[in-house]
């Protein structure tokens, strides 16, 4: 009786940690540790190059976030981004998606400094897109947890970029 009723705390509680997120219309994926809490139900590329060859492969859009794991601002971001349905939809559907607490050595990916949290997007022409900007002048790529709409419209800009460039 006792291990019946420990089962069905167990389903419920399962089931109720999983009501009001992004699930992918494949199902519920295993969470990958690549994500950091930015998203678990998304496929996260493990470096820059293999991010860069699914992306032109698979002719997707690329965003890179850079943020660091202590920094306040990294963390009230990633609470808000993990938590948004659409934004974990359309990245699971139509970006591909890294995400790095160090800096690569390409430049062109800090075209105004090196901070966090920084969001790049790169289309899959290996082309990095430094006019789709956040709304900040002294740091262009930066968003805030109130610049969900603004990230939102970016990524489509970037989508819409992406098929009339190409």
């Amino acid at each position: 009786m006792i291990k019946a009723a420990l089962s069905l705390l167990l389903v419920l509680a399962a089931m109720s940690s999983t009501f009001g997120k992004y699930i992918p219309k494949t199902g519920k994926r295993i969470p990958q540790t690549l994500s950091r809490g930015w998203g678990d139900q998304l496929i996260w590329a493990q470096t820059y190059e293999e991010a860069l060859y699914w992306s032109r492969s698979r002719n997707k859009p690329l965003m890179v976030l850079f943020h660091l794991e202590d920094c306040p601002h990294s963390l009230a971001l990633k609470k808000v981004f993990a938590e948004d349905n659409e934004i974990q939809r359309v990245l699971d559907e139509d970006f591909i998606i890294l995400n790095l607490m160090y800096e690569t050595t390409d430049k062109h990916l800090s075209p105004d400094g090196q901070y966090v949290p920084r969001i790049i997007f790169v289309d899959p022409s290996m082309t990095v897109r430094a006019d789709i900007t956040g709304r900040y002048g002294n740091r262009m790529y930066a968003y805030e947890p109130n610049d969900l709409k603004l990230l939102m419209t970016n990524m489509k800009k970037a989508k819409k970029l992406l098929k009339s460039e190409l």
